[in-house]
């Protein structure tokens, strides 16, 4: 007997050790055990290897904080959770700290820290929360802000990435996006680097007012600019990482040609966002009818040197967006109605660059094709649906044809192609050609280029916000103000942006997917006394059914 209470002792004994050993080792030794199916709490190598690499403190203050709303209470967390991860693998010191910033502070109090975060682009949300005596408005903080190496940068932790006010949507997006942002952020503090994107102006291209959701997502991490090609010199072009060329109108001359060519023989990323054919929906309510014209823009030579040609012809599509058309009537009725030139891009997923963007809304999309060319590889990423029909222009456009109901037999095809990226060596165009006129400056043009990486699309206005008619003001990149639908325009910039001009490239950590698995709410209300009672009375019963057994299996067992 007192040999099997000395066992049971050092049994004992053995186990409390055991837990002191792996509490102790659990301070020296970091691991977490990931169940979920998408690897929501599992860092990517990039940021892992970023982390470790990292030589110089960072701080990390998060301003959401205090009494939040459910919603946000899941971004806060998730937030905790993955800079908890951060803690642990980076290579020196983070300090994290979460702090709600006019807590406790009157209402002047308030007003002058807002002000001060503000100038610092910390900028507050205000939320109209549901109470007891109707709703009540909340200023929050959804930001964070990264200091480190003499350098400071405000981060988004709420990306309005859905103009339709859904917060839930918007919030799983945010937790998706939440390595990137701060990712990417510690990566440029801690180099001082942020590069510089420039959108070609003087050709007649898409005004600022058109491009000012485009510039100001992108400014939030780039430094982002217009970039006339006849002013700009060799020296603005060598601080250039990326060029943007969205909607010219008019011809390009010939030393500006040779300047985009230097800078692709440079190593620079090109994005061609381009309209081989003229037409405009504005022109079509205007006159009723407009001839899809030819564009005359003096690029094919160059494009077909680098391996892509939009063609000049329309395709229209029997998935497309929705355009409003005035039914007349005393009360100017509007109805929507599907415009088949308005085609809704399906992103190849095969490529991490589309992977898990939403369809891209485009106007008058040409097919784009790919030229074989030594050493330079094509991809592509954005295509047309299965059920389309292709125009060769000029092509008399009418806004009657909204009521003609496309033809499955005619629109029955295949996939076209409207945007592919080229990565490879490009070939010089003007590679023994003299330097042409208007080129001052000696530019060193070798046969081929660096390593570099272009995308050429089949659409101007891919990158175009819509404008509101009745007081100017911009509307978010990708969202439709007539059906308020939120397209993946957005993020394909965002995405084409982070892989043409970060050499790290972290454009898979915009690719985590995070799933939001909601309760079954139709099952909820029609089984809604089931699962109370399996969820309250079960657990009571198992309770009873093993106090029960306990006792009669005490009982046989000291009755012998």
């Amino acid at each position: 007997m007192v040999k099997l209470k000395n066992s049971k002792v050092v049994g004992l004994l053995l186990f409390v050790a055991g837990l002191v050993l792996l509490n102790v080792a659990a301070q020296y030794v970091y691991t977490r055990f990931d169940f979920t199916k998408e690897k929501r709490f599992t860092l990517t190598p990039k940021s892992k290897t970023i982390l470790k690499e990292a030589n110089k403190p960072i701080t990390i203050t998060v301003f959401l904080d205090g009494e939040l709303p459910a919603a946000f209470k899941r971004l806060k967390n998730a937030t905790k959770d993955l800079l908890a991860d951060y803690k642990a693998y980076a290579g020196i010191e983070i300090n994290v700290k979460f702090v709600d910033p006019i807590a406790g502070l009157s209402a002047i109090e308030q007003d002058t820290v807002i002000n001060q975060l503000y100038q610092a682009g910390i900028e507050p949300t205000t939320l109209n929360i549901k109470n007891d005596n109707g709703f009540a408005q909340k200023t929050i903080f959804p930001m964070a802000m990264v200091e480190g190496n003499d350098n400071q940068m405000a981060l988004k932790l709420l990306q309005n990435l859905d103009a339709s006010g859904n917060y839930e949507e918007n919030i799983n997006n945010s937790i998706q996006n939440l390595e990137y942002v701060f990712t990417s952020a510690i990566q440029k503090i801690l180099s001082g680097q942020h590069p510089r994107i420039g959108f070609t102006e003087g050709n007649g291209e898409l005004s600022d007012l058109l491009l000012n959701d485009a510039i100001k997502s992108l400014s939030e991490s780039y430094d982002v600019g217009r970039v006339d090609l006849n002013q700009i010199d060799k020296a603005g072009l060598d601080k250039l990482k990326l060029l943007i060329i969205a909607k010219p109108e008019k011809e390009f001359t010939e030393a500006e040609k040779y300047k985009i060519n230097y800078f692709v023989m440079n190593g620079g990323g090109v994005v061609w966002s381009i309209d081989q054919v003229g037409a405009s929906l504005d022109s079509l309510r205007g006159a009723g009818e407009q001839l899809a014209f030819n564009r005359k823009l003096n690029l094919d030579d160059m494009l077909f040197m680098y391996g892509a040609r939009v063609n000049y012809d329309l395709v229209a599509d029997a998935n497309c967006a929705e355009i409003p058309l005035s039914m007349g009537g005393q009360q100017g009725q509007i109805q929507m109605a599907p415009w088949v030139f308005y085609p809704l891009l399906m992103p190849d997923t095969a490529h991490n660059l589309v992977k898990n963007i939403d369809g891209i809304r485009s106007e008058f999309v040409s097919t784009v094709d790919t030229i074989g060319v030594k050493g330079v590889s094509k991809k592509v990423i954005l295509q047309s649906s299965a059920y389309n029909k292709v125009h060769n222009t000029p092509k008399m456009l009418s806004l009657q044809m909204v009521a003609e109901q496309p033809d499955p037999r005619e629109y029955a095809s295949f996939q076209r192609t409207v945007g592919v990226l080229l990565e490879g060596k490009f070939p010089s165009v003007f590679l023994n050609r003299p330097v042409p006129a208007g080129i001052t400056e000696q530019y060193n043009l070798p046969a081929e280029s660096k390593p570099a990486k272009m995308i050429v699309i089949g659409d101007g206005d891919i990158f175009k916000n819509q404008i509101s008619a009745r007081d100017g003001s911009v509307f978010p990149l990708g969202f439709d103000r007539y059906t308020q639908r939120n397209y993946g325009n957005k993020a394909l910039l965002l995405n084409i942006a982070d892989f043409l001009s970060n050499d790290n490239n972290l454009i898979s950590l915009r690719n985590k997917e995070v799933k939001i698995r909601l309760l079954d709410k139709v099952r909820l209300r029609t089984e809604k006394l089931q699962w109370q009672l399996i969820n309250v009375v079960f657990p009571l019963l198992l309770l009873i059914s093993l106090a029960i057994f306990q006792h009669y299996y005490r009982k046989r067992k000291y009755a012998r």
